[in-house]
């Protein structure tokens, strides 16, 4: 089988092709593969192995994927790293930009409130709780192709953990936080859900934002700069 990497080094990009002679069930087992057989100087992130932590996330034939979790089979495949990051090198990316738009989501406890959670308010929000950090979500989302400012389904979804969470006690805060270049900007396209390896569902938990923003008065600022005019010939 033939792979081709989409590489990024000494400040240019460039497309090289692999080929595997071993036979491998994992897309990490074949990029282990090339590094210690044909090419050492491919750069890749990797850690447990198992589908946990999230760090070889990238994406292949144009979808992303956990590389340690993927399957491949005897095919030509093309690999490339994250979308809209910045590539460090080949198919290592720099993650900490996603990681701020917690802060900028204000996806956290603020007041904490001294309640103790019953099994089923756990289960409410153990879903989201399940993120690995991967980013594939993040590389999905085609609204980072128009808005590099949106928040994004990841800190989306973490906004959301923490609003249904009984123990916060100041949940406007959150609220206020998501209005602009957050869940108004999202297209519910769902394409951060299908790319998920933990089956969290950003889409819905932006819908449920939605709903609740509206139920303590916010609206669509979008709406505002939206002509509702009624056509002249109508008039």
């Amino acid at each position: 089988m033939k792979i081709t990497i989409k590489r990024f080094k000494d400040n240019r990009s460039y497309e090289e092709s692999f080929e595997i002679k071993k036979r491998v069930q994992t897309l990490l087992e074949a990029l282990y593969y090339i590094r210690d057989n044909i090419d050492p100087s491919l750069s890749f992130d990797a850690g447990c192995r198992s589908g946990i932590c999230g760090a070889c996330s990238l994406r292949m034939d144009s979808k992303e994927r956990l590389a340690c979790t993927t399957k491949i089979e005897d095919r030509d495949i093309t690999i490339e790293p994250l979308r809209y990051h910045r590539v460090l090198r080949d198919l290592r990316v720099d993650k900490s930009k996603t990681k701020e738009t917690i802060k900028r989501a204000s996806s956290y406890l603020h007041n904490y409130s001294n309640t103790t959670p019953t099994p089923k308010d756990e289960a409410k929000n153990e879903l989201q709780s399940d993120c690995i950090l991967c980013d594939s979500c993040y590389s999905a989302c085609p609204v980072f192709e128009v808005n590099s400012s949106f928040l994004g389904p990841f800190a989306l979804s973490r906004a959301y953990r923490y609003e249904d969470d009984i123990r916060e006690s100041d949940k406007l805060s959150i609220l206020n936080a998501i209005q602009n270049s957050g869940i108004w900007d999202c297209t519910l396209c769902g394409e951060c859900t299908a790319v998920c390896p933990q089956s969290i569902d950003p889409k819905t938990d932006i819908l449920n934002l939605r709903s609740i923003s509206m139920q303590n008065g916010f609206s669509d600022p979008n709406m505002d700069s939206m002509s509702f005019d009624m056509p002249s010939f109508l008039q």
